[in-house]
């Protein structure tokens, strides 16, 4: 989920850079042999935008006490992993539970060189089976469940219902048809675009929609990423042709122009959160213009399948015990399945699924999305068809994506050169994050 950074009443102290020193021991040898039990205090760091999450759990528990530490959200970035390096060493410093900037991140937080994140699949099994399974299949790393979803962001066709009626067009259902409206739209309509292609999640919402395979874990030290697949080549070329009709926004939906893009985007696949985040709350589109159709489905695809975007992680450490323990999974059950946070302050559809329902009545009730009920169908059938064989791993293609594609085309360069640039620093990121890449599953 993408959040709105609002104020939450409790005490919170940012988080500053952790210069530790004290070494009991070379890096990942802190082990939940050495649990503490604060004797019920918990420890939290979150982002700005989770801060509601945390003021909500403190009003339902008062009686929990709550050190809450706001961190930065630089998706790709470096600086917390090496901080946990430094708890390790010192044995000490771990916080309770963590809303990881980055997805990726449960990469590196579960792997046996850090391994903070506990195996939560006995503590939580009734929290964990309630989730549908795109939501939560990331979580499950090497036979355990590593990290709850904050909630789903399965991606859907979002699209002007007035413009639609206006123009005579019809919300396509394929990838083929996508492709084919948007250069059309671009010839009748210039101004007007159909996506955003310079942001981080732009390889999730185009590249494992097809099944491209740029982040498929095989193990922790070995990735499968191979541009040359057929799956990745027809996304390439659908992105050449959207670039070359100049239907596609080369920036990204977080941009400077995104605002002013935002309010002419006729169409785009897009996470559930968009509805609210930026169509409502960002752009300032009215009400009554916007909705989703289902996921753009590949024509020649057995099944459907859909991507994610963001959605966010909870971890929570296992160096802890006793009341401390009891309290921040308290804490874990509140994030990911109480509706005190996810259906009343959550902008983006839980990843649970008896609590999307509820969300989705709030939703109704705020009126804002044209033709509410079909929006509602695509949002819960999305949730159902995330592609599979999409990982997170220690290196972050959003990052690698932004480095490469978006400044090729935003200083004019073709798409081809750009993809070419991007699949090979992509390989190279992989390898420099020590993975060993095969061309092949």
């Amino acid at each position: 989920m993408i959040g709105r950074g609002v104020r939450a009443g409790v005490a919170i102290a940012t988080l500053a850079l952790i210069g530790l020193t004290a070494c009991k021991g070379p890096e990942g040898t802190g082990t939940a042999d050495d649990a503490t039990d604060s004797g019920g205090r918990i420890t939290v760091w979150v982002d700005p935008p989770r801060l509601p999450a945390v003021s909500a759990f403190q009003r339902a528990y008062p009686d929990i006490p709550v050190d809450v530490m706001t961190i930065n959200g630089n998706v790709g970035s470096t600086e917390l992993q090496q901080k946990f390096v430094l708890f390790n060493q010192a044995g000490e410093g771990w916080p309770d539970a963590i809303f990881f900037p980055s997805n990726d991140d449960i990469a590196w937080a579960a792997s046996s060189k850090i391994n903070y994140v506990r195996d939560l699949t006995a503590d939580l099994a009734d929290v964990i089976s309630q989730y549908a399974p795109g939501s939560i299949s990331q979580c499950r790393i090497d036979g355990q469940y590593r990290c709850l979803r904050n909630d789903a962001a399965p991606d859907v066709l979002w699209y002007d219902k007035q413009l639609f009626a206006a123009w005579g067009y019809k919300p396509p259902a394929t990838w083929e048809d996508y492709a084919a409206l948007s250069v059309r739209i671009a010839a009748e309509h210039p101004g007007y675009v159909t996506g955003f292609l310079g942001d981080a999640y732009a390889p999730d919402r185009y590249l494992w929609a097809s099944g491209c395979p740029t982040n498929h874990r095989l193990s922790e030290r070995q990735v499968h990423v191979n541009l040359a697949d057929p799956r990745c080549e027809r996304i390439r070329d659908l992105l050449d042709r959207l670039v070359t009709a100049g239907a596609i926004a080369s920036t990204g939906i977080f941009s400077p122009d995104a605002t002013e893009l935002g309010r002419r985007l006729v169409m785009s696949p897009g996470a559930v959160w968009w509805g609210n985040f930026l169509f409502r709350d960002t752009w300032k589109v009215p009400p009554g213009r916007i909705t989703a159709a289902p996921p753009l489905r590949w024509a020649g695809d057995r099944e459907p399948y859909t991507s994610s975007e963001g959605g966010g992680l909870w971890g929570f450490s296992r160096h802890i015990k006793g009341a401390q323990l009891h309290n921040t999974l308290v804490f874990a059950r509140f994030v990911a399945a109480d509706p005190r946070w996810q259906v009343d302050l959550s902008v983006g559809l839980p990843g649970v699924v008896p609590l999307q329902q509820p969300w989705l009545d709030k939703q109704r009730q705020a009126g804002y999305l044209a033709d509410f009920d079909a929006a509602a169908a695509a949002f819960v059938l999305a949730s159902t068809i995330v592609r599979p064989e999409r990982d997170y791993t220690r290196y972050n293609t959003g990052t690698v994506w932004t480095h490469t594609v978006t400044p090729a085309l935003t200083s004019g360069r073709s798409f081809a050169h750009a993809w070419t640039v991007f699949g090979e620093r992509l390989a190279g990121e992989a390898r420099a994050f020590g993975y060993t890449v095969h061309d092949s599953a």
